[in-house]
């Protein structure tokens, strides 16, 4: 009998080989990925009002496990996990969002996929900025309706696709992110509402990057233009400025009702326990009091966002907290992760396929507990680091 190796290298024959085949590959391109622990300053942290560790929201989470009947969801929220306390949560989120009805899902990843796989069908016609989330994209994958990526906000594109489209029997939708999570730049949402109302189609938002950073008190881009209203959904996440987990789904009640019963990434999942409610009302509260972190944020985004560009380094068309530092290869991205963690920030080298081939970069993700003079040390290190990385882009280029 052959011998049988504790690894199981020896199980599953073909597969486990493919696998190993696939880990090279990555290996070799530079496109391998470990996990590990962020140590120094973090600049990869989506806590962008640093409540993730604020102790005002650590005590409203042991009041309300203190005061929950139960720690456990128990089952679906249509079976035996429907609680008062998310029922109440998601009708303050609702006003929070300026919609008629909120639905939490577990996950941004769950709304998203929930949202996307459930509402169009086939015949109907998605129409999708390209550097949509992963999430989005997913979603749309699954619900067999034909989909259109327009280039990254081109309205002219995005208009002559609609037109185009103009005559077909289905529903058209628009899918867009409103702070994109790896360019740090803005959709222009008023011009999609206006394209959106002159085909008739809809338009859905994902406020992910938005969410607590943006608008009124943190209530996304969307309330910042005044159209809360006129969208069909509006993606809000509690996994970021929030420091929960979690995101809602608004949108008028129908399309709660809807969700409810067709989202199957909401009737399959067991729900969250009835206590994280109260940390997820909690951070609502402390976002929309965090005026001050928000400016300070802007603040110290413009002026990284300066030194950067004043020395030539090409940060896209960020207008935000967050700020792509783009290196082209995988290796000066690897590089400048690496002189960034030895001078004490955790960073991380972003490469594709979560980035077009030839962007790899580092994202550069502001928080509200990055001081000014931190920001100054950063644009020193991050100025130095892209340099040695140019030096390595220039000699694989001559030895390629």
């Amino acid at each position: 009998m052959p011998e049988m190796r504790g690894d199981g290298a020896n199980r599953g024959g073909a597969m486990q080989q493919r696998i190993a085949r696939d880990l090279d590959s990555l290996t070799e391109i530079s496109q391998f990925r470990t996990l590990d622990i962020p140590l120094g300053i973090d600049l990869s942290s989506n806590d962008y009002l640093g409540l993730a560790r604020d102790p005002r929201l650590k005590a409203a989470v042991a009041e309300s496990v203190a005061r929950a009947e139960r720690v456990g969801g128990t089952g679906s929220r249509l079976l035996s996990g429907n609680a008062r306390e998310f029922e109440e949560l998601e009708a303050e989120f609702a006003e929070f969002a300026g919609t008629e009805a909120a639905l939490y899902f577990g996950s941004g990843y769950a709304a998203n996929i929930g949202l996307l796989s459930s509402l169009p069908r086939p015949g109907d016609v998605v129409f999708s900025d390209a550097r949509n989330h992963a999430s989005l994209i997913d979603g749309m994958r699954l619900s067999s309706a034909s989909k259109v990526v327009f280039p990254h906000r081109d309205l002219a594109f995005l208009e002559a696709a609609l037109r185009e489209h103009a005559t077909s029997a289905g529903a058209p939708v628009i899918v867009t992110e409103s702070v994109f999570s790896m360019e740090g730049d803005v959709a222009p949402l008023a011009e999609m509402l206006r394209l959106s109302e002159k085909y008739g189609a809809a338009l859905a938002i994902d406020e992910a990057h938005a969410t607590g950073v943006r608008g009124p008190q943190g209530r996304g881009v969307a309330a910042e233009l005044g159209i809360e209203r006129e969208a069909l959904a509006i993606v809000h996440t509690c996994g970021k400025a929030l420091a929960s987990a979690g995101a809602f789904v608004c949108g008028s009640r129908a399309l709660k009702d809807f969700l409810i019963n067709r989202a199957r990434t909401f009737i399959f999942s067991t729900a969250m326990p009835p206590y994280f409610a109260g940390q997820i009302r909690a951070a609502v509260a402390l976002a929309r009091a965090a005026d001050r972190e928000r400016v300070h944020l802007r603040e110290i985004a413009k002026e990284l966002r300066t030194r950067l560009t004043d020395e030539g380094i090409n940060c896209d068309e960020s207008s935000t907290h967050i700020i792509p530092v783009i290196l082209g290869t995988n290796e000066a991205a690897l590089h400048a992760a690496s002189e960034l963690q030895r001078a004490g920030f955790a960073a991380k080298a972003i490469r594709p396929p979560t980035v077009p081939a030839g962007t790899a970069r580092i994202r550069i993700s502001l928080t509200s507990s990055i001081t000014t003079e931190q920001i100054g040390w950063l644009a020193d290190v991050l100025c130095a680091a892209c340099a040695s990385a140019a030096q390595i882009r220039s000699a694989g280029a001559a030895n390629g």
